[in-house]
Formats: structure tokens, sequence, C-alpha cells
């Protein structure tokens, strides 16, 4: 079986002022205060969580 490709999403802003949806999509992936960092599947579902909050968040690609 292929390994997954991953990314690594960390939280480099507060949601604090931000819609309610944008913090919403925070927690969805899995982060809730400044400088958490998680390793989540890159799908195209996740990538478009990312985008709604790309102001938010730091990206890398984990490989």
């Amino acid at each position: 079986m292929a390994n997954k490709a991953t990314i690594t999403v960390t939280q480099i802003a507060s949601p604090i002022g931000r819609k309610k949806d944008q913090r919403a999509t925070l927690v969805g992936l899995g982060l809730n205060k400044m400088n958490r960092t998680k390793e989540l599947e890159d799908t195209p579902s996740v990538r478009g969580m990312i985008d709604k909050v790309r102001h938010l968040v730091r990206v890398e690609e984990a490989g």
C-alpha cells in the first residue's frame, strides 16, 4: 500500500475577531491555539479548508 501524502499545518495567527466559520474551520483542522501543529492527509477537502484560513496558518509539504 502506497504511503499517503501529508502536509504539516501550523496555526500562526489568532482567530479572535474573525468570522465564526473561520474559527470552526481551524477547529476542524485540529488547530485551536497559537503555534499548534498538525500533520494532515493531503486531500482536496483538507486543501479547501486550509485555503479558507490561509491567512491564519502556515503549510509545509511533509511528503
